[in-house]
């Protein structure tokens, strides 16, 4: 697995189990800069599909993995560290990903480019799409999702329309509440009605868990989750997501820093996973292993919600204030507490 650009783990996913990731777009390569976004702000904000990886490479990592993992994979999930329907042979990937493996196939998508003809064909032998309705109208879309200038939202909401009648697959329409933003009951019921024309399989309920691109963007309280839940269920299931649990795949790895840097590049990680990480990699000092990744510059530690998590340092963030600002512990040295 050291050698592997686009595809990682398997990775615990709340909704997937066990998915092995394929990246086909480069770090931060999207059409939206959402501010509940795990890895940063948005640097290359574009709405051109284009091949960025040779195809023929990426397939070759996913039948390496497929064929080193296949017992531990319950998805083939193409995800990207930026909107993965960018890439312009994704469909094509999808067909030969079906040719050497029976392991099902999923894409998490934002949902924002099934306007386009061939964006919905590309995707159509997918088993599962999971695209994402943040917002129940165009204001609250611009400041949730902070779009591509040239993105209409009720050309993307028509797009996932289009969808859901020429797809016979599932859709898990997937849901991100952020306080103050997209949680009021106005907001929700402008949501219920868009899901009610999309006519997904299932709905997901989730709030950031990971440090976001903004500091400020934190879950709603309680209440407010239970209301959304309450008028989203009215139109099909509701599930609401929580923290994965499972452990993170580390074969194929020459060196714990590794290990972790090609973990952390697509998934934010909380100390204690990072810890029970290289624990398996038999690494016998921990704190060195941070420490050494922290002083070379790549990777620093982030307070989120009482939680420190480690991220790596291209990530673009927001400065945060008040709650969503981390502080003390989050700041310093490796192994200085919070364990």
């Amino acid at each position: 697995m050291s050698g592997y650009k686009v595809v990682y783990g398997p990775v615990p996913s709340r909704r997937l189990g066990r998915s092995l990731g394929v990246g086909p777009i480069p770090f931060k390569t999207c059409d939206y800069s959402c501010v509940y976004c795990q890895l940063g702000r948005t640097t290359h904000m574009t709405i051109e599909r284009k091949d960025f990886f040779p195809p023929q490479a990426i397939l070759k990592e996913i039948e390496q993995a497929i064929e080193v993992d296949e017992h531990w994979i319950d998805f083939v999930t193409f995800v990207g560290e930026g909107e993965p329907t960018l890439c312009r042979s994704i469909g094509w990937l999808i067909r030969k990903t079906k040719e050497i493996t029976d392991i099902p196939i999923a894409v998490d998508t934002n949902g924002s480019l099934l306007y386009l003809a061939d964006v919905r064909a590309d995707i159509s032998e997918a088993d599962i799409v999971m695209p994402s309705l943040d917002a129940g109208t165009a204001g609250t879309f611009r400041k949730i999702n902070r779009p591509h200038r040239e993105l209409d939202f009720e050309a993307v909401v028509r797009g996932m329309e289009k969808f859901r009648r020429e797809y016979s697959g599932e859709i898990w329409m997937e849901v991100m509440l952020v306080k103050g933003l997209n949680d009021t009951g106005e907001e929700l019921e402008a949501i219920k009605s868009i899901l009610e024309r999309i006519e997904p399989d299932r709905t997901y309920l989730n709030v950031p868990i990971r440090p976001p691109a903004e500091p400020w963007a934190v879950p709603p309280d309680k209440e407010t989750i239970a209301l959304a839940d309450a008028i989203l269920s009215e139109v099909n299931t509701v599930e609401i997501t929580t923290e994965e649990t499972g452990e993170f795949s580390t074969r194929g790895f020459t060196s714990p820093e590794e290990a972790i840097m090609a973990i952390l590049r697509r998934h934010p990680m909380r100390e204690e996973q990072v810890i029970a990480t290289l624990k398996r990699l038999k690494q016998s000092n921990i704190e060195d292993c941070l420490a050494r990744l922290y002083e070379s510059g790549r990777i620093k530690r982030v307070s989120y919600r009482n939680n420190l998590f480690w991220v790596t340092v291209e990530e673009r963030r927001g400065k945060g204030k008040g709650k969503g600002k981390g502080k003390g512990k989050g700041k310093g040295k490796p192994g200085g507490g919070g364990r």
